[in-house]
């Protein structure tokens, strides 16, 4: 073994930073590689060691909470501390398949919105709370529904959903209007009321 990937070895293994549990692997991956594990010449010339990373501190905190049902807060809570916060803004929207599409959607009466979205989808899931805002502003005048791609891709082939989120309007069994992408409220409110 070379001097320096002697002194490598020496500061990395003495170093407080590196677990004493650990301190066998790194002097097997330093004796297997050397030359992989290399110090800014600061260090080197220094004998200092690495930097280390202590860790995530998770701090709890009190939720606020509110009578709106817009606005429920749910926690996920690990060892008893709050590991991540979620908001339970979205009206859930009834699913439609390729069994109940001809039912729900082309002989409905009024005019439809499809929510054409995936399970992996990041966007979909920022557009959710905007359509279920939506579906409970024009409750009565517009029926709401969504289509996941991955369940139902037949139709999403047949009406020409190339990307996800799309927004589909229907009326009377025709497809009238199609929003691409994750798009503002504002953008969405002006295309449906095209259409009541």
């Amino acid at each position: 073994m070379s001097s320096i990937a002697a002194m490598h070895e020496s500061v990395a293994l003495s170093s407080p930073n590196v677990r004493p549990s650990l301190r066998p692997m790194a002097a097997a991956a330093m004796a297997s590689s050397p030359a992989a594990i290399s110090l800014p010449s600061r260090w080197r010339k220094a004998g200092a060691a690495l930097p280390g990373f202590a860790g995530l501190r998770i701090q709890s905190r009190s939720l606020v909470s509110s009578n709106s049902k817009s606005l429920r807060a749910s926690r996920c809570a690990r060892n008893g501390r709050i590991a991540c916060e979620a908001q339970d803004t979205a009206l859930d929207l009834p699913p439609v398949t390729d069994t109940t599409w001809k039912s729900l959607v082309l002989k409905a009466d009024g005019p439809v919105l499809v929510e054409f979205w995936a399970p992996w989808c990041g966007p979909c899931r920022m557009l959710h709370p905007v359509v279920g805002e939506i579906a409970d502003e024009y409750a009565g005048k517009l029926k709401c529904f969504k289509l996941s791609t991955d369940e139902s891709p037949s139709i999403a082939t047949q009406y020409g959903v190339r990307s996800v989120p799309t927004i589909m309007i229907f009326s009377n069994g025709e497809k009238k209007d199609a929003v691409l992408g994750a798009v503002p409220k504002k953008t969405l409110t002006a295309c449906i009321e095209k259409f009541l």
